[in-house]
């Protein structure tokens, strides 16, 4: 018998989509230094492992590219990949950044993502990666 917390939890659905395939994030050459990219993705849908219910949010990325910057038609292609997938958003979030990093290795990353109210709550979960150099606008 699988052991749950009081309110029903599994611990194996903290790992649900944690391997799971997704189409590559394609890559262009960088041909500027110094300048940060913002990506909004204000339809990125998942599934919640526990309830099997689809989460919603909005996806912000921003990024200063060294070498290479994210082709967004592959990057569109990958997202539309966390569609049917179940995984906690905050899994999501954080392994989207990772993928991010892995593809086009940024000089800092940052991606938040603004999930709808469930339960009167609503989420925004922030990853970052490497030291921000630009000075933050918005």
């Amino acid at each position: 018998m699988k052991k749950t917390s009081s309110y029903g939890y599994r611990p194996e659905l903290a790992l649900s989509g944690a391997d799971a395939p997704l189409p590559p994030i394609e890559t262009w050459p960088n041909q500027h230094r110094g300048y940060e990219i913002r990506i909004e993705h204000p339809e990125f849908t998942s599934v919640c492992p526990k309830t099997k219910l689809p989460d919603f949010g909005v996806l912000t990325l921003a990024y200063e590219p060294d070498r290479l910057c994210i082709e967004l038609k592959s990057f569109k292609h990958y997202l539309l990949g966390y569609r049917s997938m179940g995984v906690f958003y905050e899994n999501a979030v954080n392994r989207i950044l990772k993928d991010i990093v892995k593809a086009v290795k940024p000089v800092w990353a940052e991606l938040e993502g603004s999930f709808t109210t469930r339960g009167g709550m609503r989420s925004v979960i922030i990853a970052r990666y490497g030291q921000r150099r630009i000075a933050h606008r918005r």
